[in-house]
């Protein structure tokens, strides 16, 4: 076999058909375990892709997508040239960087928080309380913040008796930002620990032991030990969250606002669900929401070549 691979390569092909035998013949349940997932993704991730040429089709139920007509840019033209285009595209912009700078770096703050605590008993049971409202449906959520900012809500109640005024929040505009990042950051910051608090414990006990030695105080071992341990994970979920920072998730806004709050809480992915499917515009919503996911995919690119360069850790 030697002489045939030194001999202009024909024995490599063989080589690697008897590593692929031997690797299905040793992981066979393993790669059927495999085949679902390649066949959701296949399926609702990369099948669907087909009907993104709707975006610059007059697309029609009745004749489907082939037998609509081109219509090029219009649709692109169309939502750029709106007078909400900017409204929209400033809401979800705003939106994400309020959660960027409190909602990403909270599940960090609380993470170091834990690893401070030496109760373990006492840190079991704060973890268990800030990660009981992950598993809260959207609508429920949704449900108690309403009630709790109503004008005859609870926080009303509380102002009143601390002598301020009552303010319906839910129908400022100014507030809704603030209450949609907080309530968001209340549902995940414990979930969000978890990887945080699973990359502390990588962290070499030996590391700790050294600093002390040196002098290194509690803030010096989170400043010079804790926190570069941590910071490949950081950087690695702060890549996939600006990643997605043009994807605001519509079911937890349509639920929350109202005419009175477009003005703040009107984003893209709202847009597109209003136009899209409630006045049945298909191409309209494809075309918008098309654009979203190429600014999404190129604010990835931009973030993992800028962490690459800035901090030489990235995804690829």
């Amino acid at each position: 076999m030697q002489e045939r691979v030194r001999s202009g390569g024909v024995g490599v092909r063989p080589i690697r058909e008897s590593r692929w035998r031997r690797s299905w013949q040793r992981y066979t349940w393993v790669y059927l375990m495999l085949v679902p997932v390649l066949l959701y993704y296949a399926v609702f991730e990369y099948g669907p892709l087909y009907g993104l040429i709707i975006a610059f089709k007059d697309y029609s139920p009745a004749v489907g997508i082939g037998g609509s007509p081109w219509v090029g840019w219009q649709w692109f033209h169309e939502f750029f040239g709106s007078f909400y285009f900017w409204r929209v595209l400033r809401n979800t912009l705003m939106i994400n960087v309020w959660d960027l700078l409190f909602g990403f770096t909270a599940p960090i703050l609380l993470a170091l928080l834990l690893n401070e605590v030496t109760s373990t008993r006492f840190r079991r049971f704060v973890q268990t309380m800030v990660y009981l409202p992950h598993f809260i449906s959207i609508v429920v959520i949704s449900g108690l913040v309403l009630d709790l900012f109503a004008q005859n809500g609870l926080i009303n109640d509380i102002l009143v008796s601390l002598g301020g005024t009552r303010t319906a929040y839910m129908s400022d505009p100014g507030s809704f930002q603030g209450i949609y990042v907080g309530s968001g950051i209340w549902q995940s910051v414990g979930w969000g620990s978890i990887i945080y608090l699973a990359a502390l414990a990588g962290i070499n006990p030996s590391l700790y032991e050294a600093a002390r030695v040196d002098g290194a105080g509690r803030w010096h071992l989170v400043r010079h030990v804790t926190l570069p341990g941590m910071m490949p994970t950081i950087i690695t979920l702060l890549i996939l969250r600006i990643g997605q920072m043009m994807s605001v998730g519509f079911e937890k806004i349509i639920l929350l606002y109202n005419p009175s709050t477009y003005e703040t809480a009107d984003v893209i992915s709202t847009t597109v669900y209003r136009r899209g499917l409630l006045e049945a515009n298909f191409s309209y919503g494809a075309a918008v929401g098309l654009f979203n996911a190429v600014i999404a995919l190129a604010l990835l690119l931009l973030a993992n070549r800028l962490s690459r360069t800035f901090t030489g850790s990235s995804l690829w």
